[in-house]
């Protein structure tokens, strides 16, 4: 699809590509005829393979976004490949092999790890693209966040607090980043059967009915649902929003 001056195509890095929501996000970026660089810990050439049969623009790099120097490669094989970056969705996070459990059973060093992923990965990956964003006159960097720490969901304490610093990461990198018109949104799903979910069967157990009997819409959230708010963020219907955060979840919160 050839995009109108009014709606250009976008050149667009989207981090934990390689199954659940993030592949979601890249098929859908693609749809609209944006280009897009699919990572993940492992290059997802699948991703990639249907994006490109299906006659969308995409290529797929391995990152570690817990790695500041792998993050940096993949910005700049970004725009070696495809001659510039004008988006980034942080994505790429920690959830599906949590076994939800009381907090004091909750080791510190899980504690870290989970952070150098969620939070720490995330802030890798905005340090990266902003110089480019700031050079190239402006940009969209769109944060998966979490329904978790609007509601306070226990049993995943280090989950939901990483969550709740992307939340705050976005509202003040947006005020930061404005005058060089970044815009800074997030998307925050409620629980979603991606196939890491669907692996974990304690998850299911604890999580699954008790969300889809607390939304609006009564039914369970599959990664197809979170894209369409990602679609807008990178649109330029959203051009004079930032530092916004919007829910999808059914109708379980109200924010």
């Amino acid at each position: 699809m050839n995009k109108t001056p009014e709606h250009p195509s976008k050149r667009i890095i989207v981090t934990g590509a390689a199954s659940g929501i993030g592949r979601a996000i890249a098929h859908s970026l693609a749809r609209q005829g944006h280009a897009v660089v699919a990572a993940d810990l492992k290059a997802p050439d699948a991703t990639v393979k249907e994006i490109t049969q299906a006659g969308g623009q995409a290529i797929a790099i391995a990152a570690d976004v817990s790695n500041a120097l792998q993050v940096k490669e993949m910005v700049r094989a970004c725009i070696e490949t495809l001659g510039g970056l004008e988006g980034l969705v942080n994505n790429a996070g920690v959830f599906s092999s949590i076994v939800p459990r009381p907090f004091e059973q909750i080791s510190i060093d899980e504690w870290r790890s989970l952070y150098e992923v969620n939070v720490f990965g995330l802030v890798n990956c905005c340090q990266a693209v902003v110089p480019h964003m700031r050079s190239a006159g402006g940009g969209r960097i769109v944060n998966i966040i979490s329904g978790t720490p609007f509601k306070g969901v226990p049993f995943m304490l280090h989950y939901v607090s990483s969550k709740g610093a992307v939340l705050g990461i976005t509202r003040s990198l947006a005020r930061e980043l404005g005058s060089a018109n970044i815009l800074v949104n997030g998307v925050a799903p409620g629980f979603t059967l991606s196939e890491g979910v669907m692996d974990n069967p304690i998850q299911l157990e604890k999580l699954r009915e008790i969300s889809k009997n607390t939304r609006s819409l009564a039914r369970d959230q599959v990664p197809q649902d979170v894209v369409g708010a990602v679609d807008f963020f990178m649109s330029e219907g959203s051009s004079f929003i930032t530092g916004q955060t919007l829910v999808v979840d059914g109708g379980s919160h109200f924010n």
